[in-house]
């Protein structure tokens, strides 16, 4: 556990290796029971979890923990990310504990907080935890008898997120005639989906709803459409949706089978909000890695876009920190703090899906509220992270590339903060230009930090 635990998301490993151990989970639940009992009152902590199979094992040792300081366990079981942020408020808990490694693959996990008004944890309280954690500061404390904590199942947990989700779309409006393919990945989402979006009248084609531990997010969900794009296209179906496994991210695919991105869904959405006066600030937030042409289309609206880092923690940093009320990132976690404080890919479509009834149009043509230019990403798998500047021959390639484009397009390159990869993205106008430029950059990053080729989009 040398170093800091916390990563971008929250803690993030292989399943029963350190930190992703039932050892670590337990002083993790200590440690957060300790930082949350801030008044005399009798405290509680909510816990949630994907479909994993260490999510049992994760489970048990942080409800251990936190019951062994005295504060009770409010269990909830399989339920999305946003639902765990939303139940944290409800139910007034001084703390939500979500157990997902999101769109990794099964045998990863990880454990990432909330706070009691449903926001992730601030960096001061993680570097406290953190603390606690590795140091024996409270290993003394330990109360007993009626003291100590106890568990309790909240029977209805998916239901409750159900009305909350469901209460976000515009009730003049029904999905009455829509045919609509959902892809749960097999993650959190499996039951809640298909139920809200059929509920509202929408005839409901389900994949990735029989989860069995080992197949969350296995060539199936937001990271991998073609299943989707496949059903949706045999099926006529007038849209497609793929969550991630802990459905905090949606990605969409047309009734023509092609894929929507987070990108595309923020600027119809900013667009539709502006129009209507709702859109706060005139502003809309997005992430260093959002496609030039999002930029292009806000700016010839008249929406100002605020550019972040790559992580939903910061979109919200940023929105809270400005008063904006809709932001997001690429890969699908849009937030629409009018209704939720993190991404939630059921309102995500539930948002676009209300856009279509309202206006009678296709996603098809919707997403024209911006022109995609051209972008390419890959990720280098690395076996270490060192300061870029000190890779001469990466710093040297991403130079020859920024001065080859010039302002017809731009060089991305960042580590992944839950992945032992490096990100290369390039953009510009002309794709074979753009591969090649990322695929030198990629090819010195491989020589001088190890590691082969991942991934390509």
């Amino acid at each position: 556990m040398a170093g800091r635990l916390f990563g971008t998301d929250g803690v993030r490993g292989i399943a029963n290796v350190e930190p992703m151990t039932s050892e670590t989970a337990l002083r993790l639940g200590r440690a957060l029971a300790h930082v949350s009992k801030r008044s005399p009152h009798r405290h509680k902590i909510l816990i949630g979890k994907d479909t994993r199979l260490s999510g049992y094992m994760l489970e048990t040792a942080m409800a251990s923990g936190i019951c062994s300081m005295g504060v009770d366990v409010l269990l909830v079981g399989p339920l999305p990310t946003p639902g765990i942020a939303f139940l944290t408020r409800t139910l007034r808990a001084d703390a939500g504990v979500v157990i997902s490694a999101s769109h990794n693959p099964f045998q990863d996990n990880g454990i990432k907080f909330f706070s009691r008004t449903g926001f992730k944890l601030p960096d001061e309280i993680e570097a406290e935890i953190e603390h606690l954690v590795l140091s024996d500061s409270i290993d003394t404390l330990r109360p007993t008898a009626t003291a100590i904590g106890k568990a309790f199942r909240i029977d209805d947990a998916v239901g409750r997120y159900n009305v909350f989700v469901k209460n976000t779309f515009p009730r003049h409006l029904t999905l009455d005639g829509f045919k609509i393919v959902v892809d749960c990945g097999h993650g959190a989402a499996y039951r809640v989906a298909p139920e809200v979006l059929e509920e509202l009248g929408a005839r409901v084609i389900a994949l990735g709803v029989e989860p069995d531990g080992e197949n969350i997010n296995q060539d199936c969900g937001a990271l991998y459409p073609e299943l989707l794009q496949e059903t949706v296209r045999r099926t006529g179906a007038n849209v497609g949706v793929a969550l991630d496994g802990d459905a905090d991210r949606a990605i969409f695919v047309d009734g023509r089978g092609e894929v929507v991105d987070g990108d595309e869904v923020m600027a119809m959405c900013a667009t539709a909000l502006d129009e209507r006066g709702e859109l706060r600030g005139r502003t809309l937030v997005a992430t260093v890695m959002s496609n030039l042409g999002l930029h292009l289309a806000m700016r010839d609206r008249g929406i100002a876009v605020r550019t972040t880092p790559v992580g939903d923690r910061h979109v919200v940093e940023e929105m809270v920190r400005g008063g904006y009320n809709v932001g997001g990132e690429q890969s699908g976690h849009l937030v629409f703090l009018d209704h939720n404080t993190t991404g939630d890919g059921l309102i995500t479509s539930l948002a676009v899906l209300a856009l279509m009834v309202e206006r009678g149009r296709p996603l098809a043509e919707l997403r024209q509220a911006m022109r995609r230019l051209p972008q390419v990403l890959v990720n280098v798998t690395v076996a270490a992270k060192p300061e870029l500047e000190t890779l001469p021959g990466v710093a040297t390639a991403v130079r020859r590339a920024e001065q080859t484009l010039g302002d017809r397009g731009r060089v991305l390159v960042r580590y992944s903060g839950t992945e032992p990869l490096l990100r290369v993205m390039v953009e510009g106008e002309h794709e074979r230009e753009i591969r090649d430029l990322a695929e030198a950059i990629a090819t010195a990053a491989r020589a001088a930090i190890g590691g082969e080729r991942a991934a390509a989009d």
